[in-house]
């Protein structure tokens, strides 16, 4: 008798997680964060879970669909998640999420979503094949 299969393992998207405080000179005249530090910070998170995933140099070949729904301000935590939610030959596409903390009283809030497309390059600086998604289950 042959032993029963294994049960698949669920696996999670790649991602990647930061964290930044958000001090003054991060912030506007408003004392909320500039929106081109947002972009920047989410940018960093999709370069760190692409360069993971792919094992290769990676660079940002667009930025697509960010929206600011709530202001960060000055003194909160900027959590980010980023996740590869596709993967094509050369290109991942990678959801961002911002979530703003109140260190304080711990009140969350997610501020600014995005998703970005990072392409991985080989020694050439062309674009390189990249692994499939690891499947999800479940």
């Amino acid at each position: 008798m042959n032993p029963p299969n294994p049960a698949p393992v669920a696996t999670s998207l790649p991602e990647a997680r930061l964290l930044e405080m958000v001090f003054p000179d991060h912030t506007n005249h408003l004392g909320t964060l500039f929106g081109g530090q947002a972009l920047a910070w989410m940018d960093k998170a999709a370069f760190i879970v692409a360069s993971r995933h792919a094992r290769r140099t990676v660079v940002t070949a667009r930025s697509e669909e960010v929206n600011f729904r709530v202001p960060v301000r000055k003194g909160q935590l900027a959590e980010l998640v980023a996740r590869i939610v596709h993967v094509g030959h050369s290109s991942m596409t990678v959801e961002v999420e911002l979530t703003a903390e109140d260190p304080l009283t711990g009140d969350r809030r997610v501020c600014t979503t995005g998703r970005f497309v990072m392409v991985a390059l080989d020694s050439n600086g062309t674009p390189a094949t990249v692994p499939a998604l690891p499947t999800v289950i479940g």
